[in-house]
């Protein structure tokens, strides 16, 4: 696991609402997912719900780079060269 910052990963409220958002829908689709598996549903119902998670957690770390890359890009004092190769590799775990 990376060391700690002392700054937030998101500096804009409106990205961090809305990457919240997403994870705290990823957290009620796992919470589906382990109550189908606990029911033993069907496994095309618990692969969607699988899937749906995935998506949303996907999509939330996708925000969070792109967000950082605003930043980084509009940081003007940043060694953003720097910068942009560590958000690459982040990117590039999602992908």
């Amino acid at each position: 696991m990376p060391p700690e910052s002392s700054s937030p990963a998101v500096h804009d409220p409106d990205a961090q609402r809305k990457i919240a958002n997403r994870l705290k829908r990823a957290q009620g689709q796992l919470a589906a997912v382990i109550a189908a598996v606990e029911s033993e549903a069907h496994c095309r119902d618990v692969v969607q719900q699988l899937s749906a998670v995935s998506k949303a957690i996907d999509r939330a770390g996708f925000l969070v780079i792109s967000t950082a890359m605003q930043e980084c890009l509009a940081d003007t004092d940043a060694d953003s060269d720097t910068q942009v190769k560590e958000l690459e590799k982040l990117f590039l775990t999602l992908a």
